[in-house]
C-alpha cells in the first residue's frame, strides 16, 4: 500500500510480553499503524537473540521471564508509567493469560493476547484430570473472569489468525451463504447469528488449514520443524483432541466424555489431539487429512452459535480444528509420537529460510443446501515479504489479527473481557484484510463419505455424510 493507514494514537506505555516469532513481526506493524511514544515501550522476552531488532528501533528491553511471583513488581510499575492508558500485548508462553487480564484490569490498561495460556506446568500435571488441563478448561477460566470483573479497561482474549480471525471468517462465510441461497440476514445477537446458521442448515464447521510453506533444506532426524511456535504447537497437540459437539449427532466415540460444569458447548477424547486425524478439504489441497489439534475457536463459535429455547439447546453446529501443518511439522509430530519424545532441535523457519508456499486457513461450513462452503485467505510466502518484515505467511496471519485486536480495543476501550466472537467482524476484517493475500470463497460438492467403503468395510452414516463418525479416521 502506498500509505498505511493510521488507527489512532496509544497514549500510554505500551508493554509486548514475548518475543518469539509473534512478537518480531506485530512490533513493525504497532510501529507503522499508530502514533506512539517509541520511548514508552518496552519489550520483555528471557531470549535476547533478536534483541538487535528492538535496538535498532529506539525501544527498551528487559531479558526476564514472567512468572507468578515476579509478574505484579515487574508490570504494574511499567504500564502505570506516566500519563495515558497502558497497553499490554502479551505473545508469550508459559504466562497466565487471566492473571495478566486481572493484572491490567486492575492498572486500567488495554490487554491482548492470541491465546488462552496458563502458567508452566498445566499441561503435563498428573493432579489434573483430563478435562481440567484442556482448552475447555482454560477457556472457562477467562470466562469466571469476565463474570467476576464485567466491564472496565478491555481485554481481548485469544485474538490471532485462530483462535480469531477465524471467528470474523465464520460470520463473513454465513452472511455470504445466506446471500447465495437467497436468505435475508441482518443478524444482531448471538441469537441472531445462532438463528442465521440453523436456518442455513449449517451442521458444522472445520478451521481447515493447508500450509504448503517448505525450506530451501529438508528437517533432519531429531528436529522439529514449524512455521510457528514449536513449544506453542507441541503444547496444544498433546492436550486432549477437543471439538464443539452439534446437535445433529447421534452418536459419540467411544472415548469421548463431556464436560460436568461451563458452557457444555464441546466434548473432549482420550487421545491427543496432534495424533487425530479428520477428513477435512480446502481450495488447493482438495480432500485432505487434516490434525484434530484443540484450540479455543472449536469451543467458542459452537458456543457462540448455540440456540436455547426455554432453557434448552435446540442447534449448536459441531465445530473443529482440521489442521494440516508444513510438511517438515507432520514428520516431526510422526517422529515425535514415534519415539515417544521431543527433539532436542526446534526451528522455526523464518522468511529466508523458506523457499515457496501458502498457508490457506479458512473455515468450512457444511450440511447445508449447497454442501460445503470455504472461505479465508490464500497468503503466500511471497506476498509476505513485500507485506510485513520478519514473518512468515503463518505468522502475518496471526499478527495482523493482533494489529485488528488492538484497533477494536482502542476504539472500544471500556467492553471488559470479550473474545473474538464478540467484536465487530467488519471493523477486524477492515483491518487486517490488506495482509491476507486473496481471501476468497469455495463451494465444493466433496463429502468426508466420498470413495470410501470400497474395498473394506466402515461403520458410515450414508443419510448424513457429515456426522463426525464419517469425519473422523479411526
Amino acid at each position: 500500500m502506498s500509505r498505511w493507514p493510521n488507527y489512532g494514537r496509544l497514549t500510554g506505555p505500551v508493554v509486548m510480553v514475548g518475543f518469539g516469532s509473534i512478537g518480531r513481526g506485530t512490533l513493525p506493524l504497532l510501529l507503522r499503524h499508530f502514533d506512539l511514544d517509541r520511548s514508552k515501550i518496552t519489550v520483555i522476552d528471557p531470549d535476547d537473540t533478536h534483541r538487535n531488532l528492538i535496538d535498532k528501533e529506539g525501544i527498551a528491553f528487559k531479558k526476564l521471564a514472567i512468572t507468578r511471583e515476579n509478574c505484579r513488581d515487574v508490570l504494574v510499575p511499567l504500564l502505570t508509567a506516566g500519563p495515558g492508558q497502558g497497553f499490554m500485548v502479551n505473545l508469550s508462553v508459559d504466562v497466565s493469560s487471566v492473571a495478566m487480564m486481572e493484572l491490567c484490569g486492575e492498572a486500567g490498561a488495554l490487554y491482548i493476547d492470541t491465546v488462552a495460556e496458563p502458567w508452566p506446568g498445566f499441561y503435563t500435571d498428573p493432579k489434573l484430570a483430563v478435562s481440567e488441563r484442556s482448552n475447555y478448561a482454560l477457556r472457562e477460566m477467562v470466562l469466571d473472569l469476565r463474570r467476576r470483573r464485567p466491564g472496565g479497561a478491555t481485554a481481548v482474549n485469544c485474538c490471532g489468525a485462530n483462535p480469531g480471525m477465524v471467528s470474523w471468517f465464520v460470520k463473513q462465510a454465513l452472511m455470504n451463504l445466506a446471500g447465495d441461497l437467497g436468505v435475508s440476514a441482518d443478524p444482531k445477537s448471538r441469537d441472531d447469528w445462532a438463528r442465521l446458521a440453523r436456518d442455513l442448515g449449517v451442521k458444522g464447521i472445520h478451521i481447515a488449514e493447508r500450509d504448503t510453506q517448505r525450506a530451501k533444506l529438508p528437517k533432519t532426524q531429531d528436529m522439529f520443524v514449524n512455521t510457528w511456535s514449536v513449544e506453542g504447537f507441541i503444547s496444544e497437540g498433546l492436550q486432549p483432541a477437543e471439538l464443539g459437539w452439534g446437535t445433529h449427532e447421534t452418536w459419540m466415540p467411544a472415548n469421548a466424555s463431556g464436560h460436568q460444569t461451563g458452557c457444555g458447548a464441546a466434548i473432549y477424547l482420550l487421545q491427543p489431539g496432534a495424533n487425530t486425524r479428520v477428513r477435512s478439504w480446502t481450495p488447493t489441497a482438495k480432500s485432505q487429512y487434516g490434525f484434530l489439534v484443540t484450540h479455543n475457536e472449536s469451543i467458542s463459535i459452537a458456543d457462540f452459535l448455540t440456540l436455547r429455547e426455554g432453557g434448552k439447546v435446540v442447534y449448536r453446529p459441531t465445530c473443529h480444528y482440521a489442521y494440516h501443518p508444513c510438511n517438515d511439522a507432520v514428520l516431526s509430530l510422526h517422529e515425535m509420537f514415534g519415539t515417544g519424545d521431543r527433539q532436542s532441535d526446534w526451528i522455526i523457519l523464518d522468511e529466508n529460510e523458506i523457499v515457496d508456499g501458502i498457508d490457506e486457513l479458512g473455515v468450512l461450513l457444511y450440511g447445508h443446501a449447497k454442501n460445503a462452503y470455504w472461505y479465508g485467505s490464500q497468503l503466500s510466502i511471497e506476498e509476505t515479504r513485500a507485506l510485513a518484515p520478519y514473518q512468515n505467511a503463518t505468522g502475518l496471519q496471526v499478527t495482523s489479527a493482533v494489529l485488528a485486536g488492538m484497533v477494536w480495543a482502542l476504539e472500544n476501550p471500556t467492553s471488559g473481557v470479550v473474545e473474538a466472537d464478540d467484536m465487530d467482524f467488519r471493523r477486524c476484517l477492515e483491518v487486517q484484510l490488506p495482509y491476507l493475500g486473496p481471501v476468497v470463497g469455495a463451494y465444493t460438492d466433496w463429502k468426508p463419505t466420498d470413495g470410501r467403503g470400497v474395498l473394506f468395510p466402515e461403520d458410515m452414516d450414508l443419510k448424513d455424510p457429515w456426522q463426525f463418525k464419517n469425519v473422523l479416521v479411526k
